[in-house]
């Protein structure tokens, strides 16, 4: 059998007909070693599938038993097991690489009136915090366990309107007697700066962050709004340790219960007994976020910061349990204002009067 050169090739000189024919050559050898590498790459995903092992682990069968050796197993999905707690595949997820090594937890209570927005002046009256560490953090970072190590609670005695309303104290539990003996708001602070360097996440010269830890709260407000109206109104600065971004529990709550509705959809499998689908653009409180990931109903009084706190806490174990990443989504702009504010943190009363 014999072949030609095309008559467009057979009209140049016989060193350009060889080169066109090695550029021919190597593009289609490079065709052949990429489908081959594909064909192995998708028998291989085949066999882990089916409860095979992997290629690095059927090439480790032959390695001595005095080599150390690192057993790979085939990544999961995230998010693929059920929310049912009595699920035997609750367990099986992948550990995320987590970059913070520890979480404040905070959901401060702070004065109000019926009727008012969240551009109101509203005072800190509470300021409780449970703090968060991985249990099992490993030199890769990654983890999945997180525990409650301490927490710090504090009431606040308000200073522009001393007078808690009544509808404030039906909403908080918070009594006029509790507020009227509790420290200022810089004396909180000072004392709950001492509660970070204890832990030694601050440093207790200069205010340096020392590891990487981040608040969390339900939804952007309590840092972002009241601890910035908060400052003006006590004349203060916002501790640079206060200005980091903020993780918005509630937030991620909705994409962790977004994405594992997809999967559960997609799979067409039956949507666990834990979980409801959650409309878009629904505003979620702390007990349908519990109920959204299959936790026990709300432990404790509702408004009460420290029972909110605590139950946002286990808001983020769980989240950490699934394999979620957790990370800051809400910055915190420490010269933000309302035009409520005066000069050197006065109050304009004919806003509010």
């Amino acid at each position: 059998m014999s072949w030609s050169l095309p008559a467009a090739l057979r009209s140049f000189s016989p060193l350009f007909q060889h080169a066109i024919l090695l550029l021919l050559s190597a593009l289609l050898a490079y065709i052949l070693i990429t489908l081959r590498r594909r064909l192995r790459s998708c028998e291989a995903d085949t066999s882990i599938a089916a409860g095979g092992s992997s290629p690095a682990e059927a090439s480790s069968a032959t390695v001595p038993p005095s080599i150390p050796r690192t057993k790979t197993y085939a990544k999961p999905l995230r998010q693929t097991t059920s929310d049912n707690p009595s699920d035997p595949q609750r367990d099986m997820i992948k550990r995320a690489k987590q970059p913070y090594d520890a979480f404040l937890v905070l959901d401060v209570e702070a004065t109000c009136v019926a009727g008012a927005g969240f551009d109101y002046p509203n005072e800190i009256i509470e300021w409780p915090v449970c703090l968060l560490r991985w249990k099992d953090k490993d030199y890769k970072g990654k983890a999945r366990e997180l525990e409650v190590v301490d927490e710090f609670r504090s009431f606040v005695r308000p200073t522009w309107r001393p007078q808690l309303s009544s509808f404030c104290s039906a909403l908080t539990g918070i009594t006029q007697d509790q507020v009227d003996s509790a420290p200022s708001f810089p004396e909180v602070l000072d004392e709950f700066r001492k509660f970070l360097e204890k832990h030694e996440l601050i440093d207790p010269e200069t205010g340096r962050r020392l590891i990487r830890f981040c608040f969390c709260s339900d939804g952007p407000y309590d840092i972002r709004d009241f601890v910035v109206k908060q400052c003006f109104i006590s004349k203060i600065p916002v501790p640079t340790w206060l200005t980091w971004d903020v993780m918005d529990v509630r937030r991620v709550v909705g994409e962790c219960h977004a994405f594992t509705s997809v999967t559960v959809d997609r799979d067409a499998q039956r949507r666990p007994a834990g979980a409801f689908p959650l409309p878009r653009r629904v505003t979620l409180s702390i007990p349908r976020q519990l109920h959204a990931l299959g936790l026990e109903p709300f432990e404790g009084r509702q408004h009460s910061g420290i029972d909110d706190t605590r139950n946002i806490a286990r808001l983020v174990i769980e989240l950490a349990r699934r394999g979620w990443k957790l990370e800051p989504n809400t910055p915190i702009n420490p010269n933000r204002r309302w035009p409520w504010m005066g000069k050197r943190g006065k109050v304009l009363e004919e806003y509010y009067p």
